[in-house]
């Protein structure tokens, strides 16, 4: 069975560029009321305005900082009371910093642990109450960096695995009442850095994963029900010639 996401309401956390952006425009064009959480509130509010210039839809605009939970507490609760409850959380949010463990800053772990792990947790936590309610859903971004040993930032890569871990035992507690989706993109030609290179600039369009094939998994879990989507790869199709 596929339902309808017009009206629904949806949080999606880092949604000022790349994956979140992109998501954002999916469920606009299904219809959905958003929410948009991020740090950069010049780039939600360009976002917003467009949503609800090209879609007509609702679109509520929280700057937060994933890592502080109080921030995260703030975003829930002012979408549940702009949009009277919650049926969707994307936790999307997500850094990548340094490459080396012998040389990477105390700031740098800490930064993706925050960011990667504590705002996955704080997000979830907040808005599960609100979700068993509508009986809807949490999806997770994680990675392909979550799935096999990774040489190449093995700090970067234990917080995806920690968002696989996470997601799936959480689905194991709630049970019936809340869905659990992770989705797992291979790299994906975004802003996203490493060695200060945005992957939207070493990568050509069409060599790796596109946001919006990204988009298009989150929003096709989010249309299932009463069944659901658990886990998801969106790899280009060479991906596993590396294993």
């Amino acid at each position: 069975m596929v339902s309808s996401l017009e009206g629904e309401s949806v949080l999606i956390t880092g949604a000022s560029s790349g994956i979140g952006e992109a998501t954002a425009r999916r469920f606009a064009e299904e219809g959905a009321r958003l929410s948009l959480a991020a740090r950069r509130v010049k780039r939600l509010e360009a976002l917003a305005d467009e949503l609800r210039e090209k879609h007509e839809v609702e679109v509520h605009v929280a700057p937060t900082d994933v890592r502080d939970p109080q921030a995260v507490r703030a975003l829930v609760e002012a979408t549940v009371d702009c949009f009277e409850g919650l049926d969707v959380l994307v936790c999307n949010a997500g850094v990548a910093r340094g490459s080396s463990v012998e040389a990477m800053t105390d700031e740098a772990y800490r930064v993706m642990m925050g960011t990667n792990c504590d705002g996955m947790f704080h997000a979830a936590r907040e808005a599960l109450p609100y979700l068993r309610e509508s009986e809807g859903l949490v999806m997770f971004v994680g990675s392909a960096a979550g799935k096999a040993p990774r040489s190449y930032n093995p700090v970067y890569a234990a917080t995806k695995w920690w968002t696989r871990g996470f997601a799936k035992s959480l689905s194991a507690q709630a049970g019936d009442d809340v869905a659990v989706t992770i989705v797992n993109p291979a790299a994906v030609r975004t802003e996203f850095q490493t060695d200060g290179v945005m992957f939207k600039d070493r990568f050509e369009p069409g060599e790796v994963v596109e946001a919006v094939e990204v988009a298009d998994a989150i929003v096709f879990a989010a249309r299932q029900s009463p069944s659901m989507v658990h886990e998801v790869d969106v790899f280009n199709r060479d991906k596993l010639t590396l294993y």
